[in-house]
């Protein structure tokens, strides 16, 4: 059931050693559930409980601690031991008077590891204040330290393998995209679009099928295109609105996001103009893109270019993006943005955005990039300008439009 060869996993939690040597770090303890999956293939959704994955430096195997009726998932879809999986009894689920990291910390010590550098990550959707208060309770003897992105660092150059399940990804996220915007009629439901999206999100291709994606599509119209992140209602579109579609395809946990802007009829002169100036923009940051300039140095050729059109963006350019659980698809690693010193390499990837909001509208055009060994490639090929939908067309049926 492992997504990839034993051999790939070893030499991860190789590199992921040699970090936490690196950081002083002799006991490394993961709870986000994307860095579980990269190190040992696990993939469940058992995140909204209490979980670790125990990375001794010291020691050739991981320990997977889990909920009990979790514990054959991590059996059977990780390379961990059996004996390396140790589950915890259900009255530590949701009770007051017992927490799972009290149990994780009991284990520790029974194994010897009660008086070491422990590493956590601090900063992590999955690992709460009172889950590192019980932990530094019931280990008095260790010293923490913040492990925050660790595996994350080591994530962000992907092997061959990986960028395979990307390129399967953008298929899916491109054929999402085209049923939602088909699907965008005046009359028919925003709800309804997204239905679209999501079906052809997890029916994926007649090669492979999709996953669910860490985060939910999104679907601002008419005015709320300047606020993103927005989903959808029950309202019906309406002829003379635009729409921002944001959607990622996923395929084993990998994520290859894809963002249009959707005229229903005729545009507003201002964004075919704010489109036309975004597509020039993108145009050029690609083509400038190459292994060894930094992450800063393409927002600021980004920024050279919409200067000159009086436009300033005052969120990043983009984010460094692949393997995720909700509620993030970014990796929280490089950022396309003035002052990351990060140095493009090949076979990382990023989820370029430039996205604009402004007072009563907006729009979005992105793209997700492989850096290459001469450049950067883009892993969706969808038309990179405004999607132009006849308000007069007839609404599609119900069903699945193929």
């Amino acid at each position: 059931m492992l997504p990839f060869d034993i051999v790939e996993y070893q030499s991860r939690l190789k590199k992921t050693k040699q970090r936490m040597e690196e950081k002083g770090i002799e006991v490394l303890l993961i709870s986000d559930p994307a860095n579980m999956n990269y190190l040992t293939g696990y993939d469940a959704w058992s995140f909204y409980v209490h979980q670790m994955l125990v990375i001794i430096i010291d020691q050739p195997q991981p320990i997977w601690i889990g909920r009990y009726m979790d514990a054959n998932g991590a059996r059977a879809k990780t390379w961990i031991y059996e004996e390396n999986v140790i589950a915890y009894p259900d009255y530590y689920v949701n009770s007051s008077t017992h927490h799972p990291m009290e149990f994780i910390a009991e284990i520790l010590k029974e194994i010897g590891q009660g008086n070491r550098r422990i590493g956590v990550e601090m900063d992590n959707y999955y690992f709460s204040a009172k889950a590192f208060v019980r932990l530094q309770q019931n280990l008095p003897n260790a010293e923490f330290l913040d492990a925050d992105l660790l595996v994350n660092w080591v994530r962000i150059e992907k092997s061959d393998q990986e960028i395979e399940y990307m390129k399967r990804a953008a298929k899916i996220a491109e054929k999402a995209m085209f049923n939602g915007a088909e699907s965008i009629r005046p009359g028919v439901r925003e709800c309804d679009t997204a239905a679209q999206i999501y079906y052809h999100m997890v029916s994926g291709t007649e090669e492979y099928g999709g996953d669910y994606p860490a985060i939910v599509p999104f679907l601002p119209t008419g005015e709320n295109t300047a606020i993103p992140h927005l989903t959808w209602s029950e309202r019906q579109f309406e002829a003379g609105e635009t729409v921002t579609i944001e959607l990622a395809g996923c395929y084993k946990r990998y994520h290859v996001p894809l963002a249009r802007t959707v005229a229903i009829g005729n545009p507003p002169e201002k964004v075919i103009s704010l489109t036309s100036y975004v597509v020039e923009a993108v145009n050029e940051v690609l083509l400038s893109i190459k292994p060894g300039i930094t992450c800063g140095e393409v927002d600021d050729i980004w920024k050279q270019c919409m200067k000159k059109h009086g436009i300033i963006k005052e969120s990043r350019l983009g984010y460094s993006v692949g393997l995720n659980y909700p509620p993030d698809w970014g990796e929280h690693t490089a950022s396309l943005r003035s002052g990351d010193a990060t140095i493009l390499k090949p076979n990382m990837t990023f989820h370029m955005i430039p996205a604009l909001w402004f007072d009563h509208y907006g729009i979005e055009l992105s793209e997700t990039i492989r850096i290459t060994e001469k450049g950067c490639e883009t892993l969706t090929n969808y038309p990179r300008e405004l999607i132009r939908k006849d308000p007069f067309m007839p609404q599609p049926q119900d069903g699945i439009i193929s």
